[in-house]
């Protein structure tokens, strides 16, 4: 029997805002929500930004007056709105009109004089060039002077061709939330992304942890390209160039295996499987396969999965920008007609576009087997039925697309269909596109929804894509995918691409649904999330909704266990109804365990059929049987 692989809590933060309780979700559909519903969403989002905060007791603004939860669209609303979502990149990453660079300079004396001047001894290059002459003066001073010309790099500024991104929240800053000792901003993310999530299952974690022998509990998570900020890569590969000295952190905080050891060392204390890896646009997807597949092996209980980037550097976004993947400015001015570029419409999938927008996010989900999750009360969300990988085959260009997606959709929908019928799969499906925004992309992965639902009889396949709102993050984009699959899943509202004024021409829209506003949605039964990553990194999951697995528990555990199940997850979710109002009030509390319940060594006891670890209940067991005793 295999293990279902079910969804007990998401959390994190991207341009949308915090992702338990659909906070992120409701930002971007706020105009189709209830009255209750947006002034919740704004109230989590002004405390988020900052805008207001819990003081003494009561919800204060900025200059310490008390404000009332009513008032909160009306006084910050307009704040709010522009501080979320795609917008112009702002100052705290770096200023778009005035980046800042080393403009190359040759001098040359004038009037056939040399070039004469002073410095500091210690400052002179190494080795001195042959064509300076040296002369000491007083106080560690020398002259120098050169008949040659010289070539120097000078601190500049150029205008950016690229100006917008899917930026956190104006004012988020998780920095301030935790001792985060200079850390790079995407471990700060995953801080607050990793206590978000597991905050959000209404479960203690320690209970969890004992609930399971301790190697049975696993981390699987990565970044792409790494901690690029200063404190990271981005200082450590800058620092000598800039004349500045590289610490001893950099290289260490700059790895991609970072988020998963945070959360392992400062989060959760896991000593079970830590898992790390990169699969460009696909990373989330990735490693949440891997999950997927302990999880049905039997081999972990507990899945903490992951990913996190935040790459809003100059050095990204020329890299992306020289590859003519990011849409600038002039493309959008061209596409629209206008002088004027609307920062909040850059990102245009499916519709008439000129290259993507970068994001920045962390995303985290809880996964357990469904055995466990009924025992322990859980909130049960969702559920990955599994997630398909599959390359490109021998290419031209690195970067072309491929066969590799058609055969990670076909797998999807086909097991979908097995699970649940074919009628499920054309009715009560939707995809959440990959829809990156390039005009490349959105011919080719239309055209594989489009073959794939003639294949399967599929008429007005309801499309919608995360990243027309929050960019595309990168590693964790597939993580805003699930994000919003699961807000569908429970608001019954359909994202329309409102990006885009209408699908383009060359568009495979035949037998797609594809939408330039929200929509009433209901009963989905199942999503689809789908990446096609650089390099031929392709990858599909096939995610069914909250009904539809209690549906399937129901069936397999029976009516008693459904009935105790029933009981337990009461106080489970009076648990989650009092850490939604806490966060929602900016009362987050992070999680940061810097060397709080360290293992000590010596207090390990090993036998030759278990070993018992210092704060786990559960021994961690030995296999007695030969798995390949067929050989012997």
């Amino acid at each position: 029997m295999t293990a279902l692989s079910v969804i007990v809590g998401m959390g994190g933060i991207n341009a949308a805002g915090r992702t338990s309780f659909h906070q992120g979700y409701r930002r971007i559909v706020l105009d189709s929500l209830s009255a209750n519903a947006r002034q919740e969403t704004f109230l989590g989002l002004a405390t988020l930004m900052n805008l207001v905060s819990m003081q003494e007791g009561e919800l204060k603004d900025e200059s310490g007056k008390v404000v009332s939860q009513n008032d909160i669209e009306s006084l910050f609303g307009e704040q709010v709105i522009a501080g979320t979502l795609i917008r112009k990149i702002e100052k705290n990453h770096f200023d778009v009109d005035a980046t800042p660079w080393q403009q190359k300079m040759t001098f040359t004396a004038s009037d056939e004089q040399n070039i004469v001047f002073e410095t500091r001894r210690r400052d002179l290059p190494q080795p001195i060039p042959a064509s300076w002459l040296i002369e000491d003066l007083e106080d560690k001073k020398v002259k120098i002077t050169i008949s040659a010309e010289v070539a120097i790099k000078h601190d500049s500024t150029r205008d950016n061709p690229i100006k917008a991104a899917g930026q956190l929240p104006t004012g988020f800053d998780p920095s301030t939330m935790y001792n985060s000792r200079y850390q790079p901003r995407g471990l700060q993310a995953t801080i607050f992304a990793a206590t978000d999530a597991i905050k959000s299952t209404g479960l203690d974690w320690q209970s969890i942890m004992n609930s399971v022998e301790p190697d049975q509990i696993g981390t699987y998570s990565a970044s792409i390209a790494g901690q690029v900020n200063d404190e990271g890569f981005g200082g450590l590969i800058r620092s000598r160039q800039q004349g500045e000295r590289v610490s001893t952190k950099q290289l260490a905080l700059g790895l991609n295996t970072m988020s998963t050891d945070f959360i392992n060392a400062y989060v959760t204390g896991n000593v079970g499987t830590t898992f790390t890896t990169s699969g460009a646009c696909a990373t989330f997807l990735y490693n949440l396969r891997a999950a997927v597949n302990d999880i049905q092996a039997g081999r972990t209980r507990v899945a903490v999965v992951a990913s996190v980037e935040c790459a809003i550097t100059p050095e990204m976004i020329e890299g992306f920008g020289n590859m003519g993947a990011l849409a600038n400015e002039e493309g959008l001015k061209r596409l629209d007609g206008t002088d004027t570029v609307d920062h909040r419409r850059t990102s245009r999938p499916f519709g008439e576009n000129c290259g993507f927008t970068i994001g920045e996010g962390a995303q985290v989900v809880i996964l357990m087997d469904d055995a466990l999750a009924l025992e322990l009360g859980a909130q049960i969300m969702g559920s990955v039925a599994d997630v398909f990988v599959n390359a490109d085959g021998v290419k031209k260009s690195i970067t072309a697309p491929g066969p590799g997606n058609y055969i990670t959709m076909a797998k999807s929908v086909a097991l979908a269909a097995n699970i649940l019928g074919i009628d499920a799969v054309q009715q009560r499906s939707f995809i959440l596109a990959h829809g990156s925004s390039t005009p490349q992309n959105r011919v080719t992965e239309s055209l594989i929804y489009h073959r794939v639902a003639q294949t399967f009889a599929i008429d007005n396949w309801k499309v919608s894509a995360p990243k027309a709102f929050v960019g595309h993050t990168l590693a964790p984009a597939s993580g805003d995918q699930l994000a919003m699959a699961l807000g569908v899943f429970t608001h019954n509202i359909m994202p329309g691409i409102t990006t885009i004024d209408k699908v383009a021409d060359d568009v495979h829209s035949q037998h797609l649904d594809i939408r330039t506003a929200h929509y009433q949605c209901d009963d989905m039964d199942i999503a689809f999330i789908n990446s096609k990553g650089f390099g031929g990194n392709n990858a599909t999951a096939t995610v069914l909704s909250p009904k539809v697995t209690i549906n399937m528990l129901a069936k397999r555990h029976g009516s008693a266990v459904m009935n105790k199940y029933a009981q337990s997850n009461k106080a489970v979710k009076a648990a989650q109804a009092d850490y939604q109002q806490q966060a929602d009030l900016g009362q987050y509390a992070l999680i940061y365990r810097f060397g709080d319940g360290m293992i000590e060594e010596n207090d390990i006891v090993i036998s030759d059929t278990q070993m018992n670890i210092p704060g786990f209940e559960k021994a961690i067991k030995f296999s007695k049987t030969n798995p390949y005793q067929d050989m012997f």
